[in-house]
């Protein structure tokens, strides 16, 4: 009869007030405590309970000392973000006031948001077997990434130091790169939009990004890339011919002048190289959104994020070895103002003349500069004679101190930055002597001639015979053709004096000539990634195939007792019959000097004719 006749409880749970069973837990009563622990974990919980504990949790966080740090993990785990809007509402303040006033559980609370910035998984298990684990297509997912950067925004309200606690957590969340690529974008989106409103961890989370980008792309040579997109092609291709009946002429009749992109030619065949792509993506997409505001390009935003990336490009990129896309993130900044190109022109320019840097260094600043002021169409050829005049003058001082003496010989380990430099500038040479002679004939064979090639070329150091030599011979042709140097005899002279390397290996003797003894690369060779090459492409100068009169004047002539077969086989790099193998370019260089149908833009590996 007393249990009838007496009112409900208000509460939706048992065990008394709160308050109560934490006072009762201190003196040693557990019971009620853990009664909470399981309703709290109960994976059924409704939306009330959970807003009622809420509520009496803030007013009781002077409780929740670092002795109830296992209540507090399960208060972190609650499922907050996928309820009501009042559910949200509630624990979001439960967040402020918990750091607020026990700021021993901040670590636990930003480990518990940074872990949302991810889409769930969703894992289906039959018979103690895991049979499917993907990523959960929630619809509400960009709204549950807002609500947890609200949250973030709230605990660094409440905790000045947020920062420096939160980037470590960054660091340790970052998914690996053989997760899905949505995890992987989704992280990365998430990581850039908490440098709007903690500026302080945007260099550090820059630096978090493009060093896991720089991992991706050296694990994805761009061979690699290539071989994979013509052997799907391959496939595609069969699979069309296939497929192909009399229902597909009334298609073709429709998409006769339209031109149809299916999502799947979007995507890199090379799984990683598709990761890589989706990154790089946002990556200009956020340097872009940064500089620009209402659509104009704001200055002050655009030189804080340029001082950034420099330091990212300095601590990161300059010491990477060949890599081959992340590098573009300076490039595209610097098509926004050519006082930004002109302010990296200069930085590269620093590296390279300054002794105090390595030799490694200065000889990819070299690689740089060359690089970008022949790929980038938005350096105009005022800022190219400049950065010319520049370079020569510092090869002819190199000279004057080197080209005498006990060190005045060949040696890429004495002389390497000034062997890249002499290189920087053939490779401008060769995609810039159109434009600098253009307008007035004269007056550009006045200023090339004012250069002095021949004084670099005759000098005792000899870069002909280090420099790669497909630039070489484009460099040899060009300055013949304008008569400002004759560069044939010393070529002739260098190729009787390679002397080839004989190794021993599993299919016997191989014969090797070192035709990059730099180990250099071009950084800005062509972009290949399929969708974020649209952001460079419009900026970018690729190589143009020589007119067939250009071609006429090349045209190389058989040299004395050697038919031109064999000849063509030992240039091309090709197995001749005999019983050795000749390899010419070696493998870190072996995509950059050739022009495959995939990444038409770079000078072709083509070897020189030497006039009689």
């Amino acid at each position: 009869d007393e249990f009838i006749s007496s009112p409900p409880r208000k509460t939706v749970r048992f065990g008394g007030t709160l308050t109560e069973i934490l006072l009762k837990y201190e003196k040693g009563d557990t019971t009620d405590f853990e009664l909470l622990k399981h309703q709290l974990s109960d994976p059924d919980i409704k939306d009330a309970q959970i807003i009622n504990w809420l509520h009496e949790f803030r007013a009781s966080v002077a409780y929740l000392t670092k002795e109830l740090e296992q209540l507090v993990n399960i208060l972190l785990k609650l499922p907050w973000l996928r309820r009501s809007r009042e559910v949200v509402e509630e624990y979001l303040g439960f967040l402020g006031n918990l750091v607020s006033a026990q700021t021993v559980h901040l670590r636990p609370c930003l480990r518990m948001i940074v872990s949302q910035f991810v889409p769930p998984r969703i894992t289906i298990r039959e018979d103690d077997v895991d049979i499917s684990d993907s990523d959960d297509d929630d619809e509400n997912i960009s709204e549950n990434f807002d609500t947890c950067h609200r949250a973030l925004q709230t605990v660094a309200r409440y905790v000045p130091s947020t920062p420096q606690f939160l980037m470590p957590i960054l660091v340790e969340f970052f998914p690996f790169i053989n997760k899905s690529e949505r995890t992987l974008e989704c992280y990365v989106h998430n990581l850039l939009r908490v440098t709007v409103y903690l500026p302080t961890l945007r260099l550090q989370i820059l630096e978090l990004i493009i060093e896991k980008l720089l991992k991706l792309d050296v694990s994805t040579p761009q061979q690699d890339i290539e071989d994979a997109e013509e052997t799907a092609n391959n496939c595609a291709s069969e699979e069309k011919s296939t497929e192909e009946g009399l229902f597909d002429m009334e298609e073709d009749e429709d998409r006769k002048g339209n031109k149809v992109v299916s999502p799947s030619m979007e995507r890199m065949a090379h799984p990683l190289a598709e990761r890589l792509d989706i990154l790089m993506t946002i990556l200009f997409s956020y340097i872009k959104d940064v500089c620009h505001v209402d659509g104009k390009l704001n200055i002050s935003n655009t030189k804080d994020l340029y001082r950034d990336l420099v330091s990212v490009f300095d601590k990161l990129i300059l010491p990477t070895h060949a890599s081959c896309h992340v590098q573009y993130f300076m490039f595209y900044i610097c098509s926004f103002k050519l006082g930004l190109a002109e302010a990296f022109l200069d930085h590269l320019w620093k590296k390279l003349q300054d002794p105090n840097n390595p030799s490694v260094i200065r000889q990819t600043a070299g690689s740089y500069i060359g690089s970008f002021l022949a790929r980038a169409k938005f350096i105009p050829i005022v800022t190219v004679k400049a950065c010319l005049d520049l370079l020569v003058n510092w090869l002819h001082k190199y000279i004057d101190n080197q080209d005498t003496g006990a060190n005045a010989y060949c040696d890429v380990a004495l002389h390497g930055p000034f062997y890249s430099t002499c290189q920087a500038v053939f490779y401008t040479l060769i995609f810039r002597h159109k434009q600098l002679l253009d307008g007035n004939l004269r007056k550009g064979l006045s200023y090339l001639q004012s250069l002095n090639f021949e004084r670099i070329v005759m000098c005792q150091l000899n870069p002909l015979k280090i420099c790669i030599p497909s630039v070489v011979n484009l460099f040899a042709a060009i300055t013949r053709k304008y008569q400002l140097v004759f560069c044939y005899t010393i070529i002739e002279r260098n190729n009787r004096q390679f002397i080839p390397v004989v190794r021993s290996g599993t299919g016997g003797d191989l014969v090797q000539t070192c035709t990059n003894p730099l180990d250099s690369f071009f950084p800005f060779d062509p972009y290949i990634l399929k969708r974020s090459k649209k952001t460079i492409d419009p900026m970018y100068q690729f190589w143009e195939e020589l007119s067939a009169e250009d071609l006429e004047n090349l045209k190389k002539p058989i040299k004395k007792g050697t038919s031109e077969d064999e000849d063509d086989d030992f240039l091309k790099g090709e197995t001749p019959q005999n019983d050795g193998v000749v390899e010419i370019a070696p493998n870190s260089y072996e995509s950059n000097t050739r022009s495959p149908v995939s990444s038409i833009g770079s000078p072709a590996d083509c070897y020189v004719p030497y006039p009689l």
